[in-house]
């Protein structure tokens, strides 16, 4: 074969290459900077910019590539490849820049973080530069294969840049990856884009070993190809990850078509069906939290440790492009609507006691006072200017016990009355530390101090449950000074169990209380008999509802009246 056949048959080839090489660090160039203005679209000011400083690095670390391979002489690839130098250490920064800030960390912020890394670039960046000094980090010789280029051969302190470099590079990759575990988000697409990122590496380790591809770092292509990637191929999804990594309270992400995107792990803890409904209908997974997001407001949601409260707001997510789903969180507000409902429940009780006090003690209070003006305009006449006294005669003294007597029961009821009305505002408190009590021993000793005449009291189970011992005493108290006013000085009282083990009931041989009356006993001041406060029966009713049972009034088996509280056994 003739000799200038064989030369272009080789020389064919390595202008293919050639050409290659700078097609594929040119595009790259131009694709990372027609990206920035894309980029700089981004909503959150600390990603954007450093992606957009990723970009723009990365597009001029790819220029460099292209300036060292088209130069004329070596002197001006030389001069390309120093500059390449310069700039490709430099994207680490901006790497890590943006890594910190999509993923919510204040790393970036840090003064001195930033101050060590800008130290350290410059001891890299100086001891490039004084290479032709030391020579330890490259040298450079003209070379024909695979086609003419000037040869790099890295020295040591490349290859130890290059373990620093890819060193923090996965410091970021390990940001991103936590975050995508904390929203549960599935990273195999990312995987996919970080081992194409790392493919380089291969190339680098290549140009090393062999001739068959030049000795140049590779990397450039790497970070451009994952800049360009997270922008173009995962803007909208990357902001969904963001923004849900972002909240301590159970996070929901939605698309356009209302499907669920992502979680986070305080949503998936509330609706342990989230893990397995990615890409579903939120509609059709949580059919409550969907209806009470169209109408906001409060989601009430059974909990291990009782009823909880959250309360519900939505925010539409928007990328560059358009709007691509919503966010939708769950603040927990239970203390505050505890509290609030609390408040409104001693309102209520404010109120109750209000017109209690000027309703019932208006009445003897006002009886007091006349009784007090008739005792007083009797025995003033008996009294001289002087202070003597002239003792009164029968008649008067007996008007006078009369008042006296009128005046004292009057006052009795005053302070039963007063009494009742504080039982009363302590019943409706909060019950937040409930103990095991024996229903036998509360009972007993409730008995013992109750003016219970003749009746009798029979207890027939023993059973315990979980209570506030002080304010089961008020309810035993109570209902058993209302059988005993109502039922006569004979009546029989039984506690016991009901059948299906779900609380107990208290019962007497008494007239009953008629079905008519049944659905109003419990209010604030119904009574039937005149010297009573009407208040008992409302205390009870406040201690059963602040224990979250429920009481009911029926027929006992003996035609009296059987009240039910109806709550849980505790084992």
């Amino acid at each position: 074969m003739p000799t200038n056949i064989l030369a272009i048959s080789i020389e064919q080839p390595s202008m293919l290459l050639f050409g290659l090489y700078v097609f594929a660090f040119g595009i790259t160039a131009v694709a990372c900077f027609i990206a920035v203005p894309r980029a700089r679209q981004i909503t959150e000011r600390d990603t954007r910019q450093g992606l957009v400083a990723l970009l723009a690095t990365s597009g001029l670390w790819a220029t460099t590539h292209v300036g060292y391979l088209l130069a004329p002489t070596s002197s001006l690839q030389h001069g390309f490849y120093m500059l390449g130098l310069i700039v490709g250490i430099a994207t680490v920064g901006p790497w890590l820049y943006f890594c910190s800030a999509y993923t919510g960390r204040s790393l970036h912020n840090n003064t001195t973080y930033r101050w060590l890394a800008v130290g350290t670039y410059l001891v890299i960046v100086a001891i490039k530069l004084t290479n032709p000094v030391h020579g330890l980090y490259y040298t450079a010789s003209p070379a024909s294969l695979p086609f003419q280029h000037l040869m790099i051969d890295h020295g040591t302190l490349h290859w130890l840049a290059m373990g620093l470099a890819y060193s923090l590079a996965i410091v970021g990759i390990f940001m991103l990856f936590e975050l995508f575990g904390q929203v549960e988000y599935n990273t195999k697409p990312f995987v996919g884009l970080v081992a194409v990122t790392a493919t380089p590496v291969v190339l680098d380790v290549a140009g090393y070993v062999t001739t068959v591809i030049i000795d140049i770092t590779y990397s450039a292509l790497g970070v451009a190809v994952f800049g360009l990637g997270v922008l173009f191929m995962y803007t909208d999804q990357f902001d969904s990850l963001r923004l849900a990594g972002q909240y301590d309270n159970p996070v929901i992400v939605v698309d356009n078509n209302r499907a669920i995107q992502e979680y986070n792990p305080a949503a998936e803890t509330l609706f342990p069906e989230l893990p397995a409904s990615t890409g579903r209908e939120f509609q059709e997974v949580l059919p409550d939290l969907a209806t009470n997001t169209e109408k906001g407001g409060l989601l009430e949601y059974e909990s291990e440790n009782g009823l909880k409260y959250y309360e519900l707001s939505t925010e539409q997510l928007r990328s560059s492009r358009a709007e691509f789903g919503r966010l939708i969180s769950l603040t927990d507000v239970t203390q505050r609507e505890r509290q609030r409902q609390e408040l409104e429940t001693q309102n209520e009780q404010l109120e109750r006691f209000t017109g209690t006090v000027s309703h019932d003690l208006r009445n003897p209070l006002n009886v007091a006072q006349g009784n007090t003006e008739i005792i007083r305009e009797l025995l003033q006449p008996h009294m001289d200017n002087n202070g003597g006294y002239e003792p009164p005669n029968y008649d008067t003294l007996e008007t006078v016990e009369s008042a006296t007597e009128t005046l004292t029961r009057t006052l009795t009821r005053m302070e039963s009355l007063i009494e009742e009305l504080l039982v009363l505002t302590q019943s409706g408190k909060e019950i937040t530390d409930p103990e095991s009590v024996s229903v036998e021993k509360i009972s007993k000793n409730c008995w013992t101090m109750v003016e219970t005449k003749d009746a009798s009291f029979v207890i027939d189970d023993n059973l315990t449950i979980k209570a506030d011992a002080d304010r089961l005493k008020q309810l035993f108290e109570n209902l058993f000074r209302n059988a005993v006013e109502h039922g006569g000085d004979e009546v029989t009282i039984r506690v016991g169990e009901l059948d299906d083990e779900q609380g107990f009931y208290i019962e007497d041989t008494g007239p009953g209380i008629p079905e008519d009356n049944r659905d109003i006993v419990f209010e604030s001041g119904f009574t039937t008999n005149r010297s009573g406060t009407g208040l008992g029966l409302s205390i009870v009713d406040e201690v059963v509802k602040n224990h979250g049972w429920q009481i009911n009034l029926s027929e006992s088996v003996e035609g009296g009246t059987r009240f039910e509280v109806m709550t849980a056994v505790a084992t």
